[in-house]
């Protein structure tokens, strides 16, 4: 299992780094944590992963707005409260995006779309993607013992947890 992580943990890393990568990185970084990943290269690729994710999403609502809008129609809400949180916060809203599940793929989505500058928000999200990866990646790298002691504990409860997490967060944000 060990060379299979090794082989491809950055790789899957990458990938799943380019839509949001959150609960990649901790992965990453409790891995980092028992050996079998370097955590630098690990935050590395996740930040220039989300990086490149997030400019995707922007470049492509730039230029291809009516199917960025037609994407968007089933979020109603979602867009209206990134409309509402760029017009009240500006630019600090792509480092927050980041953190909060449901709304990090909309803010660039949503950007593209008004006339922000495309080199302002090019600069913004290197440094925001910079930030998130050192900020979770050392994170969940000094917590790995916590974690992993955790989850070797309460493994099955682990699992409903995080399960019922996503579906309470899944139905908040779809009443909302």
């Amino acid at each position: 299992m060990e060379e299979i992580i090794k082989d491809w943990g950055y790789i899957a890393l990458f990938l799943y780094s380019f839509g949001g990568g959150f609960v990649g990185l901790v992965i990453a970084g409790v891995l980092s944590f028992t050996g079998d990943l370097n955590l630098f290269i690990s935050m590395a690729v996740a930040g220039v992963s989300n990086f490149i994710g997030d400019q995707f999403l922007f470049y492509m609502a730039r230029t291809n707005k009516k199917y960025a809008k037609q994407t968007m129609k089933k979020y109603g809400r979602k867009v209206a409260l990134a409309h509402l949180w760029m017009r009240r916060y500006g630019s600090p809203v792509v480092f927050v995006q980041k953190y909060i599940y449901g709304i990090k793929t909309l803010i660039p989505l949503a950007m593209g779309l008004t006339k922000y500058s495309f080199k302002k928000f090019t600069i913004y999200n290197a440094i925001a993607a910079a930030v998130w990866a050192c900020v979770v990646g050392y994170a969940s790298y000094t917590m790995g013992q916590v974690i992993l002691t955790y989850a070797d504990d309460y493994k099955y409860y682990g699992v409903a947890t995080i399960l019922a997490i996503v579906f309470i967060v899944s139905y908040y944000f779809k009443k909302i």
